[in-house]
């Protein structure tokens, strides 16, 4: 019986997605004493020693029936043949060797109703015990049994019955002492034999359920234990066996936890890289930036036309920039911060969206939000929302470059009631379908082979800080559309009361 070592300490996510393993503790080992091995091998020999006792009840009431028949039977013998001959010719000495023999202090038979004193050595004063050995039942013969192997030894018998097929009654007077040492010799007899029985039966157990659930049930646990010494390992997950029982399914499902836990600890960590390596590029990224947003106010001077009807764009460009360059160190500490909600002209927000993308090559783009809807939104957020998809759907039906392809990106929107709803629509080459399992997944929901499909991470999150949804409608081949779902705010019974009072 091997020892199954156990964990004093448990892996930190935070300590691992941070690139730092725990402290090393040394695992420590249970005790044989206290191991699942030992605590089964006792329990089997206890619970087959109490089934023993159980059954030892009526062996020994029927030991004791038995023996009690054999003397009357042995008695009735003698009956006999006194009974055909002249009981009073027998000296003393010949009585007292037959009742010796027997271990009996007088022998009667009964015939006819009329009861006659065979033999007889002392007549004793009382008879403790009277026993119909035709008329015992088990629950009778069971506590006669015990009564007589614990506070036997000094009693006095009357054991009576017919014997065999004789239609005489034998009667027996007899001291219990020789009973109860023959049952006393008996019950050893048979408590050396169940604790045979119960150590055979233990082993023969404590092997089976070894084998079948104590060596697996070891197998996983020492499995855990080094997963958690090296979670970054995959050889350390645990490989299941082809079982089909509860051990299997067990062991399939630790099997997939920490594969799933492994992937999740890597992303974690990869995130805390990547938070690191954008937090460096957006300091001096942040210089950069106001250095641009410098030259573009001296465009804004040039008189030049075409200058003058891209130079607004360029510089709500540049300063969505400088927002976004900002809010990422902020985001490295805390959250996304909670919306700043009016109400906004959807139609031109989806127009500076449309000026940053770019469809240049044969893509085109349709507004079709109407001139006077309006939307209850984070402007910039809303905006970061529309540009993460339309910027998907862009670089999706660019990777096609057949001329006879229908390339259109189309936003429309509509409400329903308080809850606006923005339509993002392509005719992409539509979702894959690992994408769709993982879509608003950061790392997992990417359709293209080297994106990171932080784009729908965001617009997710965004999104569900207005108390709205983004999900996939639809995406087949030629057709790919996601909607935007966006209540608006409630608005508070005592703004709206006063209101609705008129002035004085």
């Amino acid at each position: 019986m091997s020892e199954i070592p156990t964990a004093d300490e448990r892996i930190d996510p935070a300590k691992a997605a941070a690139g730092t393993a725990p402290r090393s503790v040394p695992p420590r080992t249970v005790p044989l004493s206290r191991g699942l091995s030992t605590k089964l091998l006792l329990l089997t020999i206890v619970f087959v020693l109490l089934a023993e006792v159980l059954i030892f009840l009526p062996w020994i009431a029927s030991y004791r029936v038995s023996w009690l028949k054999e003397r009357l039977s042995t008695a009735a013998a003698v009956s006999i043949v006194l009974v055909q001959g002249d009981p009073a010719s027998l000296s003393r000495a010949a009585q007292n060797d037959v009742l010796m023999a027997i271990g009996a202090r007088a022998i009667a038979v009964r015939d006819g109703g009329v009861s006659r004193l065979l033999v007889v050595a002392e007549m004793p004063p009382q008879v403790d015990e009277h026993i119909d050995i035709a008329n015992t039942g088990m629950v009778q013969g069971m506590t006669g049994a015990l009564d007589t192997l614990f506070f036997g030894g000094n009693r006095m018998l009357r054991v009576f019955g017919p014997v065999g097929e004789s239609d005489k009654e034998f009667e027996l007077i007899m001291p219990d002492h020789s009973l109860r040492k023959a049952m006393l010799i008996y019950s050893r007899n048979v408590a050396f034999v169940s604790l045979l029985i119960s150590l055979f039966t233990a082993m023969l157990v404590y092997a089976a359920i070894d084998l079948i659930m104590i060596g697996p049930i070891r197998t996983m646990t020492r499995s855990m234990l080094a997963f958690s010494e090296a979670p970054d390992d995959p050889g350390r997950i645990i490989r299941p066996a082809a079982r089909a029982d509860e051990i299997g399914v067990a062991e399939r499902e630790l099997s997939q936890m920490q594969e799933r836990l492994q992937k999740m600890l890597a992303e974690q960590k990869h995130l805390a890289d990547l938070g690191l390596a954008v937090s460096k590029i957006n300091h001096d990224m942040r210089n950069i930036l106001a250095s641009a947003q410098l030259i573009s106010d001296r465009l804004r001077q040039v008189r030049d036309p075409t200058v003058q009807a891209f130079a607004p764009k360029l510089l709500r460009a540049l300063d969505r920039a400088v927002s976004y360059s900002e809010g990422v160190l902020a985001y490295g500490r805390t959250q996304e911060p909670p919306p700043s909600r009016r109400r906004l002209r959807l139609r031109q927000l989806v127009d500076d969206v449309h000026g940053l993308l770019d469809t240049e090559g044969g893509i085109e783009f349709v507004n079709a939000v109407d001139l006077a809807f309006e939307v209850d939104a984070d402007s910039d957020q809303l905006f970061r929302v529309l540009t993460n998809l339309c910027r998907n759907a862009v670089q999706a039906m660019a990777a096609d470059q057949e001329s006879a392809l229908v390339r259109r990106l189309a936003v429309s929107a509509e409400r329903l009631g308080s809850v606006s709803r923005i339509i993002v629509t392509d005719t992409g080459p539509g979702l894959p379908p690992k994408a769709r399992e993982n879509l608003f997944a950061a790392f997992r929901g990417s359709a293209r082979s080297g994106g990171t499909g932080l784009g729908l991470a965001i617009a997710y999150e965004l999104i569900r800080a207005h108390g709205g949804t983004v999900e996939l409608v639809e995406s087949v081949g030629g057709r790919t559309t996601f909607a935007v779902t966006i209540p608006d705010q409630p608005v508070r019974l005592d703004q709206a009361r006063s209101g609705l009072r008129r002035p004085a």
